[in-house]
């Protein structure tokens, strides 16, 4: 199944069907990229302001966009603080590079850590794709014909060009 066409697209390819799809909404694009929340962990605020910029320049961070990007967010911090944490356990005990930690009964058992890392990551994954955050979902938007038309350089200029 493909990916559904922004509508704007496809009315400047025409319409070959005899029903006319139905004109996606189109949310409102803040003029300026939104501040992030003050509720965000101090990592999630460093993403904010990495990436937002530039989601919003490319017109995919809109007002109704900004709870999604909050979780993309987020999931980024707890990602970075689980992995910080296991490089931390890996340095205290090289033998088991912080995979294993101390159980309850003297045992070795599988570091917690590597759970929250890995649900954290692949929320941040799956949230990123909705962003155009990867190589697969920018092939997909270009494929949609994003980026919109507009002036200005970015260090992410030319990703999305088809």
């Amino acid at each position: 199944m493909t990916d559904p066409v922004p509508f704007e697209l496809a009315k400047m390819r025409g319409f070959p069907g005899k029903r006319r799809p139905r004109p996606e909404v189109s949310p409102a694009i803040p003029t300026e990229c939104p501040s992030p929340p003050s509720h965000l962990s101090p990592y999630a605020v460093e993403e904010w302001q990495r990436i937002g910029p530039e989601l919003h320049r490319l017109h995919l961070l809109t007002t109704i966009d900004v709870a999604m990007f909050e979780v993309y967010c987020e999931s980024y911090s707890q990602w970075r603080v689980a992995v910080e944490l296991i490089e931390k356990c890996a340095a205290d005990n090289p033998a088991t590079r912080g995979l294993l930690a101390d159980g309850s009964v003297a045992d070795k058992v599988q570091n917690p850590m590597l759970i929250v890392a890995r649900k954290a990551g692949e929320t941040m994954i799956t949230v990123a794709g909705e962003f155009g955050l990867s190589p697969r979902a920018r092939a997909r938007l270009a494929a949609a014909g994003f980026p919109p038309s507009g002036g200005g350089s970015s260090k992410f200029r030319g990703l999305l060009k088809g």
